[in-house]
């Protein structure tokens, strides 16, 4: 089955919404009043996601949410605001400036990257690039900072899809091939945990919209999903993503298989870990994508069903 990704989008918030409050906490953290603010598309965050620029000429980056527009996004935040303080300077990664949490609302204060999202469908130029970042970024990570997660920590509850589905008795909007080998695919998922542990810190989300490309460089923002897992984790996460999203040329999408084998991260991974941790990730995308959407991201689950389907069949290639 094959499912082309949709935009990756939240429901964004304008910086004017914000409450009087979080809006002077993040000027106090900047040190200047904000005189404009550009809101800022692309994904799956909620609320307020915006460049702004400070009466005296500098600029930051805000994101910021409440409970009241997602549940889930204010630990997100919380999450995000550890990591990014955590990160040694040379991670490409935005600085962390100053946050904010009154227990209900909870706002970023980053680095402005003067950069822009890889084109989607992909240009093969730009994709080159960013995997060979993606190699870079691997090795300025590891070993991963003090008090990162394990992969065991981080994706626990999250990596059961397979058995989930198993334990339920199926479902019949399951692709027909996974839907007869359900017992199977659980047992093979079982394994991931072990397959995945590594020293690096893995970004754990990596898709088009996490990554911003400057002149000379390619920037990863978004950093909420961390853990500390084998140093081909990230390059693993992100083709499947990769492969629903396409080309631009409109030649399909790129074979995540071939991708992850000639890269060298990819060289030196062990097969039978990569296809645990693979069924894993494919698993996980097939249960939540057939979840109810959760409040404030309209494209989620169409999303991962996309990233689902690819990893699907990258698997099935593999077995």
């Amino acid at each position: 089955m094959s499912t082309t990704a949709p935009p990756a989008r939240g429901v964004r918030r304008p910086w004017s919404g914000l409450p009087a409050a979080v809006r002077e906490a993040v000027e106090d953290i900047l040190g200047a009043p904000v005189t404009e603010a550009h809101t800022q598309n692309g994904g799956f965050s909620p609320g307020v996601a915006a460049r702004v620029r400070l009466a005296n000429g500098g600029r930051a980056f805000v994101k910021a949410v409440s409970a009241e527009v997602n549940p889930d996004s204010p630990d997100m935040h919380r999450a995000e605001a550890r990591v990014t303080a955590a990160l040694p300077p040379h991670a490409p990664a935005p600085r962390l400036l100053g946050s904010y949490d009154d227990g209900t609302s909870v706002a970023l204060v980053l680095e402005d990257i003067d950069g822009r999202q890889p084109r989607v469908p992909w240009d093969r130029g730009e994709l080159d690039r960013v995997l060979t970042a993606v190699g870079d970024l691997a090795r300025a990570l590891t070993p991963a900072p003090a008090g990162a997660p394990s992969a065991v920590e981080g994706k626990s509850s999250l990596f059961h899809g397979w058995r989930t589905l198993h334990a339920a008795g199926g479902d019949p909007r399951l692709d027909p091939w996974a839907a007869g080998r359900l017992a199977a695919l659980a047992e093979l998922e079982s394994g991931w945990a072990e397959a995945a542990a590594g020293e690096t810190l893995a970004h754990g989300d990596l898709r088009a919209d996490n990554i911003l490309l400057t002149e000379d460089r390619a920037v990863f923002v978004d950093w909420p999903h961390a853990v500390r897992a084998a140093p081909w984790f990230d390059l693993l996460v992100m083709l499947p993503c990769v492969a629903a999203q396409g080309y631009a040329s409109g030649t399909g999408g790129p074979d995540p298989d071939a991708l992850f084998t000639a890269h060298p991260l990819g060289r030196d991974a062990d097969p039978d870990a990569v296809t645990a941790v693979l069924a894993a990730v494919a698993g996980y995308f097939a249960e939540q994508a057939l979840r109810p959407g959760p409040p404030g991201l309209p494209t989620l689950r169409a999303f991962q069903a996309a990233q689902g389907a690819a990893a699907l069949t990258w698997l099935r290639r593999r077995l």
